[in-house]
């Protein structure tokens, strides 16, 4: 099974890239057939739009490529990593919060896709159910226990061996 992210910026790329080239051309002849291309505002725009069209397209790239190379057979299968859901109970209250570790482009905070680059995300790399872990958000300091871990060998439905 691919990862979610791949297909995201797979599509990404791929309107990317039709812009780039059906688009950005059609828009430079439309504006090139009105004339001085100095003071021509349209023309200024489309090749705006295609400089970044062209520096997007090569970041998507590499990013597929890399994500692409990435071996989740070495993800751990026992502990949290990139792809992980842990379910967190607070120690004090019982309440329960989620987190997911996701790739840059997927967090979303408001929903617990964090990045395991982030601050909480550090805090909860490497946890397994059981652990214990202490989360500092602005001004206050909660502690938590890992009630409950999936990790992306779980998610994706593959046996990590």
């Amino acid at each position: 099974m691919r990862l979610p992210i791949l297909e995201k910026l797979e599509k990404e790329l791929m309107e990317s890239e039709r812009e780039l080239k059906v688009d950005i051309p059609q828009a430079l002849r439309v504006a090139t057939a009105m004339g001085d291309l100095s003071e021509n505002a349209d023309y200024k725009a489309a090749k705006e739009r295609q400089m970044f069209l062209e520096s997007r397209i090569s970041l998507l790239q590499k990013r597929v490529a890399d994500i692409t190379a990435l071996n989740i057979k070495r993800i751990p299968t026992d502990r949290s990593a990139l792809g992980s859901t842990l379910v967190l109970k607070e120690v004090e209250s019982g309440e329960s919060r989620v987190y997911k570790l996701v790739f840059p482009e997927e967090v979303d905070p408001e929903k617990g896709k964090i990045s395991p680059g982030s601050p909480v995300g550090k805090t909860l790399l490497g946890k397994r159910p059981g652990d214990q872990v202490t989360i500092s958000m602005s001004d206050n300091t909660r502690v938590y226990e890992v009630a409950q871990l999936t990790t992306i060998h779980e998610e994706l439905g593959q046996d990590p061996d």
